[in-house]
């Protein structure tokens, strides 16, 4: 039996999701699990979507919701944040353990990895705490006979109490007995008896006095026995949330409350309170997952990791970690600005070939001129510049870095970033949200929910921006390019380019650390929060998943969104170039109203008007420059990266200049989605100018330093 149907649509919702069923029979189903174990490709493969997967933690941050049927019912499938444990400390843990517990799921699927699975065991015993409707489904099992790691099914199911199925979730057709399972268990005369896990005497008793009082009152709406025992280990987040869920005051109950004070009594006069009652639950969770797992999985090979073990020794080393990273970073811009130049030369020739075929047209049926200036000379020319300069890095670029990603090398950065960013008094998870940002620097502020300390939240998303984006890239490259580059050709002067632009995203890295420290000391005071970090086990890219991914998902959608801000800009900066005031157009204006400030820092008036504009996309900066270098009468095509050499030269640009750009483009304030995410996400519009202000003075500061000691010499 397998799907019968895929939806579309995927929505991300908070904690306190609403779902939205397709019928009113509809089954909703909640997929869990650790980080890194494959729940969002096995939400992928059975609704049919395209939540992002990636081989390190974090990667899922809200809860994102799909749709799938069978024969017999159909679901709703919820893939919430990946989380180790229910005890929420972190925001995707509030996340998954608020959903699972007050989501209205008909059924949890547990996902585990094959490869470690006594770790994703503690999260399993305690969903089977909450929930009787669960499936555990071990994933990664042909990972798990490559290492000669061998799972008892049959007995791990016993052992739990529920059913157990395996599967490699990237080949869909495996997820078939998930469906059946999912299917059995609907129906309601099949009754599960989900393993109860037995804590230390004076916990039980506390618990026995508590329950049935909890069970009266609740009549079954949650899990007595474990509303029982975090009554006992108080968490003030979690009572609300019940507040919520049942309409209820826990607290304003007498019977509850007396049952409460004899139930702490009891563990009281055994000392148990406190850190010491987390500690003693905790403890019980561990071990009787260590005795599950002694007794359902066996190893061919005493270390099945001695690979990736000896891996890590180099790539997580002090002495080789850093310049292994700073290397395969040099390698991908390397391979990145050799591979674009001559797709770029080519797209150039072809768009700006169609532009003169629509100029043909527009003076065969006698258009007006300032209609060909809009559309043609305005709006599609940006677009031409657009896509020509932008699309072959980035389709290079884009599946580089995602191969990294995908081998689970992105974790083996934070794991090296940690310790620098521990001596800035900032949460080493700010590596993992950093990185986030070289896709999207918006996505790296939502990234940053998954460190648990709020001002340390701060910290990542008010220096999240000195990460370049994907949509600052094509202009560093670009610049770099036509100023460091020139005509020469060969394998040394693109390792050159490369190293060169390396060194200008470690600078980025840098600043990261020194405004994180700054204002760790400043404004954002407080005591540094630990964590844990897991390597995953390396593995093999899927190159074709990667391909689609990065050029569809990434690739299409940021020129999308570039092409869709630079096709207005590009008619707004014709109309700026061809309307006068005082005999002067109000282009020409507003430049020389700049120019003084600008010249002062490096630039020029035209290139701090292309930033100001380039406010809602930083992919349309250099187009804008060069549009209004146009409009000023320099050039009027553009067919080749040396063509666009020669209009900027022709404006007075020098070393300096391109070298002070390069720094304002890395350094100057975020875009306006990535504001408006920080509004989002911090629910501060102070923090949010912080956010603008912080880059904006540094990216000052920096250009203006660099511009005049270099006029010196």
């Amino acid at each position: 039996m397998g799907l019968t149907k895929n939806s579309v649509g995927i929505r991300a919702v908070d904690s306190h999701l609403k779902i939205i069923k397709q019928t009113p029979s509809d089954k909703v189903v909640a997929i869990a699990g650790n980080p890194n174990v494959g729940k969002s490709t096995v939400f992928n493969n059975l609704t049919g979507m395209n939540q992002h997967t990636g081989n390190w933690p974090g990667k899922t941050v809200t809860n994102a919701q799909g749709y799938c049927s069978t024969k017999q019912n159909s679901y709703v499938l919820v893939d919430i944040p990946g989380t180790y444990s229910l005890m929420a400390h972190s925001a995707e843990e509030k996340i998954a353990r608020n959903f699972i517990c007050f989501g209205g799921a008909d059924a949890i699927v547990v996902v585990c990895d094959a490869t470690c699975l006594e770790r994703n065991l503690n999260l399993v015993l305690q969903t089977l705490e909450i929930s009787r409707n669960v499936i555990v489904c071990i994933n990664l099992m042909d990972e798990a006979r490559r290492k000669g790691i061998r799972i008892d099914l049959k007995e791990l199911s016993k052992q739990l109490g529920v059913r157990v199925v395996g599967s490699i979730a990237r080949k869909k057709h495996s997820l078939n007995q998930l469906m059946q399972e999912l299917d059995v268990l609907m129906q309601k005369e099949q009754q599960t008896a989900p393993l109860q896990i037995t804590y230390r005497p004076p916990i039980e008793e506390a618990i026995s006095i508590l329950q049935p009082v909890i069970e009266e009152r609740f009549s079954g709406s949650i899990n007595s026995r474990w509303l029982s025992l975090k009554l006992l280990d108080y968490d003030q987040s979690l009572m609300d949330e019940i507040s919520a869920y049942t309409h209820k005051d826990i607290f304003t109950d007498s019977c509850i409350l007396d049952a409460l004070k004899q139930s702490k009594t009891v563990l009281d006069t055994n000392k148990i309170t406190g850190k010491r009652l987390e500690d003693s639950t905790v403890a019980s969770v561990v071990l009787k997952a260590e005795d599950i797992f002694k007794h359902t999985v066996f190893c061919e090979k005493k270390r099945y990791d001695d690979l990736d073990r000896k891996i890590d020794r180099v790539l997580t080393s002090k002495w080789t970690g850093y310049p292994v990273m700073l290397l395969l970073l040099a390698i991908v811009f390397w391979l990145t600005i050799a591979g674009a130049n001559y797709p770029s030369k080519l797209l150039s020739c072809v768009l700006f070939g169609i532009e003169d075929k629509l100029t043909e047209i527009f003076y065969y049926f006698g258009a007006p001129m300032w209609l060909h200036g809009i559309l043609i000379a305005g709006a599609y020319r940006v677009l031409a510049w657009v896509i020509s300069v932008m699309l072959p890095p980035m389709a290079i670029f884009f599946p580089l870095f995602t191969l990294l990603e995908d081998s689970g090398y992105l974790p083996r950065i934070a794991y090296n970033l940690d310790k620098p960013f521990k001596h800035c008094c900032a949460c080493g998870k700010q590596a993992l949200t950093m990185c986030m940002g070289f896709g999207c620097n918006a996505a790296g502020i939502v990234g940053c929910r998954i460190i648990d300390s709020p001002r340390e939240q701060l910290i990542a998303m008010l220096t999240n921006n000195f990460v370049p984006c994907n949509g600052r890239f094509p202009t560093l490259i670009a610049i770099i390019s036509m100023f460091f580059l020139g005509a020469s050709t060969g394998v040394l002067p693109s390792l050159l380019l490369a190293l060169y632009i390396t060194m200008i995203i470690v600078l980025g890295v840098l600043m990261t650390f020194i405004v994180s420290y700054v204002l760790s000391k400043t404004v954002l005071k407080g005591v540094t929060s630990s964590f844990t970090l897991e390597l995953p086990p390396y593995r093999r890219p899927q190159v074709l998943k990667v391909l689609v991914h990065s050029i569809f998902d990434r690739t299409i959608f940021v020129l999308g969104r570039a092409a869709v801000v630079a096709i207005p800009t590009g008619i707004f900066i014709w109309i700026m170039a061809n309307t006068f005031i005082s005999g002067t157009t109000i282009l020409n204006h507003c430049a020389g109203f700049l120019d003084p400030f600008a010249r002062w820092i490096g630039l020029d008036g035209v290139i701090l008007m292309a930033f100001i504009l380039g406010l809602p996309a930083n992919e349309i900066v250099v187009p804008i420059i060069i549009m209004t270098y146009m409009a000023q009468g320099s050039m009027q095509e553009i067919e080749s990266l040396t063509n666009i050499k020669q209009l900027l030269l022709a404006n007075n640009w020098t070393w300096i200049t391109a070298i002070s750009t390069m720094l304002f483009s890395l350094m100057h304030w975020p875009c306006s989605t990535t504001l408006l995410t920080i509004k989002k996400e911090s629910g501060s519009l102070k923090w949010t100018m912080v956010s603008f202000i912080v880059p904006t003075f540094i990216g000052i500061l920096c250009c203006f330093l660099f511009a005049n000691i270099a006029k010196m010499f």
